[in-house]
């Protein structure tokens, strides 16, 4: 999501697209406050709509955020879905993987900060979500390294785990520091670091 004009009050927009724009409103809200310092009037202000129009679409303040996670969380699934299907090169695609993660740590208005920071990880609603995601990145990449490395289920599992544990925090490192390394840099180094050791576990071939 990226920050737009604000539309005046009164505007009558498609379902859709109102949904979209109090997300907008929300994320931008939840980022620079948190969640518990976050509040209704101050989305609804963002977004340029009364309290009840927002309301109408999500009835609390947890719904809107749980809302904002699934659409963040299905948004890093697919980055790291598709970078796995983009090659069949094994060091490729831990490149590519690698990349995901990093680019979605860079863009997305720290909307990852929404996923990995949040501040209300002890609600068990909030922290399904995170972890549902994280699961499925995981997922993706497990059935890469069982396909290709001859390893059984929990240990490719294993290995998945690592390389996003690796990515996701050395990205989130990164970002504090990318006035001196650039993205590319950054995601050659950590995908370097994890091919190196995942090359342990060479293709088995029929």
């Amino acid at each position: 999501m990226t920050e737009t004009a604000q539309p005046s009050r009164g505007v009558r927009l498609p379902r859709d697209a109102r949904r979209a724009q109090l997300l907008e409103a929300a994320q931008h809200v939840f980022v620079h406050n948190g969640y518990h310092a976050a509040a209704m009037d101050d989305i609804a202000e963002r977004a340029g709509v009364s309290k009840p129009v927002l309301y109408q679409h999500f009835p609390g303040k947890l719904e809107l955020y749980l809302a904002l996670l699934e659409t963040h969380g299905n948004e890093l699934v697919r980055r790291v879905r598709e970078a796995i299907a983009s090659t069949t090169d094994n060091k490729q695609r831990v490149r590519a993987a690698t990349g995901a993660l990093y680019e979605f740590v860079a863009s997305e208005g720290q909307a990852f900060r929404l996923v990995f920071e949040s501040d209300l990880r002890g609600e068990p609603a909030v922290e399904k979500a995170v972890e549902t995601a994280l699961s499925d990145c995981i997922d993706a990449i497990t059935e890469a390294v069982t396909a290709d490395a001859g390893l059984d289920a929990e240990r490719a599992r294993l290995l998945a785990v690592g390389l996003v544990g690796l990515s996701q925090v050395t990205a989130r490192y990164w970002l504090d520091t990318r006035d001196t390394i650039s993205q590319d840099e950054a995601v050659s180094l950590i995908s370097t670091l994890a091919w190196k050791g995942l090359a342990g576990f060479p293709l088995q071939t029929p």
